[in-house]
């Protein structure tokens, strides 16, 4: 049945129509009559039936049946959709409430109530139909699509149909934010596709599917998407500005994008508040709301069903059940086919570190999978970055760095995290949507070669997340915050006054001017003093910079004990200094080499990149190595100083503002340094747990032997990924030459930390030559 907002569309005085209307209070029958009445009055000729069906629950068998007669009078009859429609408004928010944890649809007001509310308001209600649709069609589209066993199928497929009709209508009266899934569990039941399928897993029923389609139940009820975004901004309110930080061009371009195709909102975790911060931000632009995926561990309590009721699809943990990893391929795919929009956090967990971790892939399959076999012809994968200027949650992050466990969600757990959010003010929120990465593009055609070819449908979705993840960094805007901790990291506890700090950060600001990086309001005020002094004092008291005062003037440093919260801070903008970074290193590194400096020098970058990569999202091998020409282009005549090698390199350095290498790798590739150097007495093999308590241990003992330069470098989270690293080098697996090729990548790593040295002493140089200058022009 199609959409329209024009009661009985099609209607003629020669119609024969049956008007299947969902009223059962009293009000609403005099509606209904008074509708009637009228559309006899203006088509006298015509034939008009009517069938009462409830508007909630099942109909009797009596009603069923009489359906059943009156849709086998004549295949050429029209079937009529009819609903009365009530505006919102008007409830106590008690009442509001209750409706909505017990199901109901808090749009519709109680049955007592109606008489009197249209008595004030007649404009309260109306009376809506969807276009109406002839016997014969409907009775072709059950066929095609169901398993067609009886009559009383047919009449239930006709009533399924005729409420989608009225709740599509409905929805062009409400807006696209209150567009959610009904229906689910019925029609994936009745449909042959799904049917066929179950048939083929060992053991698998109908009704053990069905039970799993309960559990995965969702929908929007409409009170939900005023409720859940309000409920939301409750919450993150309590300790941020409640006004959200978006770019309105960005928000347009999204929203024509979704008018044509079903989306995939993947979006970058930080915090648990991102569950409730994207409700917001589609609610308030009036964007079609998103079911988000979340694991069964948060239905908890009355969790459960208020998250259900506000797109929240809970999914297993273990996907090690053949039937329920079908229904969940199913699911995804009529949720897409009903061009519903899917939403989860790209890297699966939050990042605990600041950076963004590599995406995972499962659910995007299942997408892929509804894609791939036609089930719509393009699905957009559209990117969301969300940063914050603080976060409580760095303390919890601080202590998994240290080893600590995580704890488990739960009520009280709520509750505290809830709580945390009035500690103080957090800072802004920014969300951001850059243009959306096509399906269609990177799996090509439907039914094509990438459906049957397994090994390139994972190597094109590898490819497709990481374009997502690098979509997201590339709009993340740069915040004071990063920039502050970021610079009193490189001090190693050593405070630093207002002044010192307002000069030191012009190069950084500088650099990302030049490279035309998306910087917040916070990050261009640090021009001035005064903003500068902003951003140290809300960062002040431990979170995480402590402010000493009793001298001359305040001053400001990150204590040791506070280095892995600053981290994180630093972390979430190392992506816009990658680059520029591991040119300063190359430079060193080409430097010091013996022939050709300038392929040492292409070399050593192509080196640093593959052994971040496990840490870092790059740009492809071409691009990248493009992004680095270019900003050596900013140096006159590079390559033949380069060449040159010795001083000239030495004067390339110099010049270079800001010379930032040590401030954003240091503590990654001293962390490879820890386990790389912890390799050396264990077995080939040894499991990452292990491996983790022998670093931390050898880790702080080089902290107490001042051999690392912070305390962020010993961390359990660092060295995860740095048992990546030594795997991907083949240190991990017995050979003859294994102890060898340890001790190799142990002396390279070190290596470039010498480099970095050198980088950090020219550094530790331009800062004492503008504090000179600064002297001087003082008087």
């Amino acid at each position: 049945m199609k959409v329209t907002a024009d009661a009985l569309h099609s209607f003629t005085p020669t119609a024969d129509a049956l008007v299947l209307a969902s009223v059962d209070t009293p009000a609403e029958v005099e509606m209904l009559d008074d509708w009637l009445a009228a559309q006899r009055e203006a088509h006298p000729d015509a034939r008009i039936e009517v069938l009462q069906l409830p508007s909630d629950d099942e109909p009797p068998p009596a009603s069923l049946a009489r359906l059943v007669e009156l849709l086998d009078v004549d295949e050429d009859r029209l079937v009529v959709p009819v609903r009365v429609f009530w505006i919102p408004g008007g409830l106590p928010t008690r009442s509001k409430v209750v409706s909505f944890l017990s199901g109901r649809d808090t749009y519709r007001p109680p049955k007592l109530l109606q008489r009197s509310i249209l008595r004030k308001d007649p404009a309260r209600a109306r009376v809506v139909a969807g276009e109406p649709a002839k016997v014969s069609e409907l009775r072709q589209s059950w066929s095609e699509t169901t398993v067609a066993e009886n009559p009383r199928d047919f009449a239930r497929f006709v009533m399924r149909r005729a409420e989608l009709a009225i709740d599509r209508v409905e929805l062009r009266l409400l807006g696209p934010e209150y567009k959610s899934p009904r229906l689910v569990k019925p029609e994936m039941l009745a449909s042959a596709r799904f049917r066929e399928g179950l048939e083929q897993i060992p053991g698998a029923t109908l009704e053990s599917a069905g039970e799993m389609l309960d559990e995965l139940a969702t929908g929007w009820s409409r009170f939900s998407v005023d409720l859940i975004p309000t409920l939301g901004r409750a919450i993150f309110s309590r300790g941020f500005d409640p006004n959200i930080d978006y770019d309105r061009y960005e928000i347009e371009a999204m929203r024509g994008a979704l008018e044509n195709h079903p989306a995939v909102l993947l979006f970058s975790h930080r915090s648990y508040l991102d569950g409730a911060i994207v409700p917001v931000a589609m609610q308030e632009n009036r964007l079609p709301p998103v079911h988000t995926f979340a694991g069964i561990n948060l239905s908890f309590g009355l969790m459960g069903p208020l998250m259900r009721r506000s797109g929240a699809i809970f999914i297993r943990r273990k996907l090690d059940d053949p039937t329920y990893k079908y229904v969940l391929r199913e699911f995804v795919g009529y949720i897409v086919q009903k061009r519903f929009n899917l939403s989860w956090a790209i890297e699966g967990t939050r990042s605990r570190t600041g950076k963004m971790l590599p995406p995972k892939l499962g659910l995007l399959a299942y997408v892929a999978d509804a894609y791939l076999a036609g089930r719509s012809d393009d699905i957009l994968l559209q990117p969301v970055s969300i940063s914050f200027d603080q976060l409580h949650e760095t303390a919890e992050y601080a202590a998994y760095a240290r080893g600590g466990e995580k704890t488990p969600e739960g009520l009280s757990w709520l509750y505290k995290f809830i709580k945390a959010q009035g500690d103080r003010n957090y800072g802004k929120i920014y969300v951001r949507f850059p243009e959306a990465v096509s399906m269609r593009k990177y799996l090509g055609e439907p039914h094509g070669s990438m459906t049957t070819d397994d090994a390139a449908k994972r190597l094109a979705m590898q490819k497709m997340a990481f374009e997502v993840a690098w979509r997201i960094l590339r709009v993340t805007p740069v915040n004071a915050t990063g920039l502050v901790s970021a610079l009193l990291l490189t001090t190693n506890g050593v405070a630093l006054t207002l002044d010192q700090l307002h000069h030191t950060v012009q190069d950084a600001l500088d650099y990302l001017e030049r490279a035309k990086t998306p910087m917040t309001n916070s990050a261009m005020r640090l021009r001035t003093t005064e903003g500068v002094r902003s951003a140290v004092d809300a960062l002040s008291g431990g979170h995480p910079v402590t402010r000493v005062d009793g001298g001359r003037e305040p001053v400001w440093r990150i204590a040791p004990e506070n280095g892995h919260e600053a981290a994180f801070y630093r972390n979430s903008l190392i992506h816009a200094f990658l680059e520029t970074s591991i040119v300063e290193l190359s430079l060193v590194h080409a430097g010091r080499a013996e022939g050709d400096r300038v392929e040492a020098f292409w070399a050593q970058a192509m080196r640093l990149r593959d052994i971040l990569k496990f840490e870092f999202y790059f740009a492809d091998s071409a691009a990248f190595r493009t992004h680095i020409a270019e900003e050596m282009s900013w140096h006159d005549d590079w390559e033949r100083h380069l060449a040159a090698g010795g001083d000239d390199v030495d004067a390339i350095l110099r010049a270079k503002r800001p010379l930032i290498a040590g401030a954003m790798l240091r503590p990654f590739i001293e962390a490879y340094e820890i386990v790389a150097d912890v390799l050396r007495d264990t077995p080939p093999k040894i499991d990452e747990k292990a491996l983790t308590k022998l670093a931390l241990g050898v880790g702080g003992q080089y902290i107490a032997q001042d051999r690392v330069r912070s305390n962020e470098s010993v961390s359990a989270l660092l060295f995860a990924t740095a048992r990546q690293v030594v795997a991907d080098q083949d240190l991990l697996e017995a050979a003859a030459d294994l102890e060898e090729r340890r001790s190799a990548f142990l002396v390279e790593l070190r290596g470039i930390l010498g480099d970095m040295d050198k980088v950090e002493k020219f550094s530790r140089e331009q800062f004492f030559v503008r504090e000179l200058v600064k002297r001087q022009q003082s008087g």
